[in-house]
C-alpha cells in the first residue's frame, strides 16, 4: 500500500469533520456527549491538519480528482503553498475555538446540540474544501456548503427575530457575492467549457475581460470578506451567532475570502495585473479600514465593536494585497513579496488575536448575561482568567510588539516606506498618504482596544449582579490559553514563520523574503537588510519582562508598607460609585466628535422637559439608508408591479402568452 500523501491527509480531516457532525448528529440529545467528546475530537483533527500544513509548506504541488460531482463535472482538488498557508491557519485556529467550545455550548441555545454539531463540523470541512478546490465547480459547491452551513449557525438561536433577520442579511450578502464570483470564473473560462483553475491559468485574456474578472472577483469575495459597501451583514450577524461561530467566522471564514482574492489575482490571472487594479483594491481597503474602525470605537456592544474592528483588519489586508500588485506591475518583485509576506502574516495574526477576543466575550456573555459595555466593569476580579488572556488579544490587535499583530503591521509599513521607488509621480505622492491612513487606522485601533479591556475588565462594576460573575471552565481556559500561545509565537519568531510562509510568497511571485532573512539568524526580523529597517522581538521580550520583574521588585523592597491608600480625587464630588466611572458613549465622546459627519447620530440629551432624563446615542450605518434601504424600496415596489400582473384569471394569463408569441413572431421573423 503507498503512503499517504499531504493531500490524502486532507481529505481524511474533510472526512472525519464530516463524521464527527454525523456522530452528533446520532446523539442530539446527549450534550455531555457531544461537548466533552466530539468537539475535543475536532479539534485533534484541526491539530492533525496544521501539523500536515506546517509540514506540507515547501514543497510541490499535489492533485486528486474525485468522481463525486456530476459525470462531467467531477472535483478537481489540489493542495500548494498558499492552500497550505490558509489550511495551518484553519486547523490551527480551529483547534482552540473547538476545545473552548467543549466547555461553551449548553441546553436552551435554539438549536438541538447533535444539530450544532453536525452544522459546526460541516462549517469546518466545507472551509477546506474551499481551500482545496481547483476547479470552479467544486469551488461554487464548497463555497455554497460553507454559506449555508455558517447561515444555520448564526440563527442558533433562531427564536428571536433579530438574528433571524441577521442570518437572512448575511445569506443575501454572500449569494450576491457567490453570483459575482461564478461570473468571474466564467469570464476565465474564455468560453472553453473547461472550468479547471489549470485551463484559467493558460487563458490569455485581454486587458478588458481580465480587468473585469478582476473586479468581479474583488466584489464577490469582498462580500464575503466585508469590504465597503458590501460589508452590512458582518456587524449584524456576527454578534448574533454564538461566540465560538463568531470566532471562526471572523477569525477563519473571512480568511477564506482572502485566500479566493489571492488566488484570483495572483494566480489565476496570470503574472502580469495592471497598475491600478493595485489602486483599486488600495483604495477599497483604505476605505474599508477606516470606516470599520471608527464605527469601533463608537460601539456599545462588545461583540458589534469586535466585528467593526474585523472589517478594520479586512480593510488593512485588501490594502496589502493591493500594494503587493501595484509592486507586481512595474515589475519590483522584492517589494511585491514584502507586502504579500505581511498579508499572509496579518492573516495567521488575525486569525489568533480576533478569535481570542471573540471567545473571551464568550465568557463574559456566559457569566453576566451581558452584552452592552454600558452595564459592565470591574470584571478582572471575578474573571482573572479572562481578563488576563483577553489583553493578549487585546494587545495583537493594538500592533504592539512583542505579539503578533506588530509584526505584520510592522511589514506592510515597511513595504510603504519603500514606495517611493515607485516610476509613477502620482503614485509616489498617493502611496505616502495611504501610509498616513494606516497609522491612522493603528491608532484608533488601540482607541477602540483599550474601550474594549477598560470599560469590560477595569474599574467597578456597574450593575450590582456582576458580582457573581464566575471564571472561564476549564475547557475554555485550555482554548483560549491556546489561542493566546499562538499570538505570542507569531510575535516573538517573525523569521521563522516567515520561512514557513515563504512557500507561498514563492508561488505567486516568484521570489520571497526567507533568502534574504537567513544571512542575519533567526532573532532578528529584517525584511529588506538591517540597515534600512530590523526588529529582535526575543530582545524586545526580555527586555520588557526583565524591566516589569527588576520595577516590581525595587517597589517590593523599598516601598513595601508605605503606601498610604485614600480615595481617588473625584473633583470635590463624593459619590464615588460605578455610575461616576465614564460610560462607553462617553470614552468615545471625542471620536464622534471629530469624525460627526462620518457617523449618522440619533442622540438624546436631558432636558428640565424630561420627567425621567435620560441620554442616549445611536450611531448607523450611512451604506445603509443611501445605498440599501433605497434598493431595499426599489425592489419591493417592483415586486408590487409584477405581483400585479397575476391577477388569477386564466384569460388574463392566455392574452400574455398571446402577445408574446405575437412579438417574437414580429422580431425573429427572416
Amino acid at each position: 500500500m503507498p503512503p499517504l500523501l499531504p493531500i490524502d491527509l486532507l481529505l481524511i480531516a474533510v472526512a472525519a469533520w464530516l463524521l464527527i457532525g454525523l456522530a452528533g448528529l446520532a446523539a442530539p440529545g446527549n450534550l455531555r456527549y457531544i461537548s466533552k467528546r466530539l468537539f475535543p475530537l475536532g479539534a485533534l483533527v484541526g491539530l492533525a491538519l496544521g501539523a500536515t500544513a506546517l509540514n506540507f509548506l515547501g514543497s510541490g504541488p499535489q492533485v486528486a480528482v474525485l468522481a463525486i460531482g456530476l459525470p462531467d463535472l467531477p472535483f478537481h482538488l489540489r493542495l500548494d503553498n498558499l492552500t497550505a498557508v490558509f489550511a495551518l491557519l484553519l486547523g490551527f485556529a480551529s483547534a482552540g475555538i473547538s476545545v473552548y467550545a467543549a466547555g461553551y455550548f449548553r441546553k436552551g441555545q435554539g438549536t438541538a446540540p447533535g444539530l450544532l454539531c453536525l452544522e459546526y463540523h460541516f462549517f469546518l470541512a466545507s472551509m477546506l474544501m474551499v481551500l482545496m478546490a481547483d476547479d470552479a465547480y467544486a469551488f461554487m459547491v464548497a463555497w455554497e456548503s460553507m454559506a449555508l452551513s455558517s447561515f444555520f449557525l448564526v440563527t442558533t438561536d433562531h427564536k428571536h427575530a433579530e438574528i433571524r433577520s441577521a442570518g437572512y442579511l448575511y445569506l443575501l450578502i454572500a449569494h450576491v457575492g457567490a453570483i459575482a464570483i461564478l461570473l468571474s470564473f466564467g469570464v476565465m473560462t474564455s468560453g472553453t467549457g473547461d472550468y479547471s483553475f489549470a485551463n484559467m491559468r493558460e487563458q490569455h485574456l485581454s486587458p478588458f475581460w481580465a480587468s473585469s474578472a478582476y473586479l468581479l472577483a474583488l466584489l464577490g469575495f469582498g462580500a464575503k470578506a466585508g469590504l465597503v459597501p458590501v460589508h452590512v451583514w458582518l456587524p449584524e450577524a456576527h454578534p448574533a451567532a454564538p461566540s465560538p461561530v463568531s470566532a471562526l467566522m471572523s477569525g477563519v471564514m473571512l480568511k477564506t475570502a482572502i485566500y479566493g482574492l489571492m488566488r484570483v489575482s495572483f494566480d489565476l490571472l496570470g503574472s502580469q495585473p495592471l497598475w491600478w487594479w493595485g489602486v483599486v483594491a488600495m483604495a477599497v481597503g483604505l476605505v474599508t479600514a477606516l470606516f470599520g474602525v471608527l464605527y469601533s470605537t463608537v460601539q456599545s456592544d462588545m461583540k458589534r465593536l469586535l466585528a467593526y474592528s474585523s472589517i478594520e483588519n479586512i480593510g488593512l489586508l485588501a490594502v496589502g494585497i493591493g500594494l503587493a500588485l501595484l509592486f507586481r506591475s512595474y515589475k519590483m518583485p522584492v517589494l511585491a513579496a514584502l507586502a504579500l509576506t505581511a498579508v499572509l502574516y496579518h492573516c495567521l495574526a488575525h486569525a489568533g488575536f480576533k478569535s481570542l477576543l471573540f471567545l473571551c466575550t464568550g465568557s463574559v456573555l456566559h457569566a453576566t448575561k451581558e452584552r452592552s459595555l454600558g452595564k459592565l466593569g470591574g470584571l478582572i476580579h471575578p474573571m482573572p482568567w479572562v481578563a488576563w488572556l483577553a489583553l493578549v488579544g487585546v494587545i495583537a490587535s493594538t500592533g504592539l510588539p512583542p505579539l503578533s499583530g506588530f509584526v505584520s503591521e510592522w511589514l506592510l509599513l515597511q513595504a510603504f516606506l519603500f514606495s517611493p521607488g515607485l516610476p509613477h509621480s502620482w503614485l509616489n505622492m498617493v502611496v505616502p498618504v495611504s501610509a498616513a491612513v494606516v497609522a491612522l487606522v493603528a491608532a484608533l485601533a488601540g482607541f477602540a482596544m483599550v474601550k474594549f479591556f477598560g470599560i469590560i475588565f477595569l474599574g467597578q462594576a456597574r450593575e450590582e449582579a456582576l458580582k457573581d460573575a464566575h471564571d472561564a471552565g476549564p475547557w475554555e481556559r485550555v482554548g483560549l490559553v491556546w489561542l493566546a500561545g499562538l499570538s505570542l509565537a507569531l510575535g516573538v519568531l517573525p523569521s521563522t514563520i516567515i520561512s514557513l510562509i515563504d512557500a507561498a510568497t514563492r508561488q505567486l511571485l516568484g521570489t520571497g523574503l526567507a533568502d534574504r532573512m537567513k544571512e542575519n539568524g533567526w532573532w532578528m526580523l529584517a525584511p529588506i537588510s538591517p540597515e534600512r529597517a530590523s526588529y529582535q522581538p526575543l530582545i524586545f521580550l526580555a527586555v520588557i519582562t526583565a524591566s516589569l520583574l527588576l520595577g516590581r521588585q525595587l517597589v517590593r523592597r523599598l516601598y513595601h508598607g508605605r503606601v498610604r491608600r485614600s480615595p481617588a480625587w473625584d473633583c470635590g464630588y463624593v459619590f464615588q460609585g460605578p455610575r461616576a466611572q465614564d460610560t462607553a458613549e462617553g470614552f468615545s465622546q471625542p471620536i464622534r466628535r471629530i469624525f460627526e459627519t462620518l457617523f449618522r447620530m440619533q442622540s438624546h440629551i436631558p432636558t428640565i422637559r424630561d420627567e425621567r432624563p435620560y441620554y442616549s446615542v445611536k450611531v448607523e450605518d450611512h451604506f445603509w439608508h443611501w445605498l440599501y434601504l433605497p434598493l431595499a424600496r426599489l425592489v419591493t415596489a417592483f415586486s408590487h408591479l409584477v405581483a400585479r400582473l397575476q391577477g388569477g384569471r386564466i384569460a388574463i394569463y392566455l392574452l400574455y402568452s398571446f402577445v408574446t408569441l405575437i412579438f417574437l413572431l414580429l422580431v425573429a421573423r427572416p
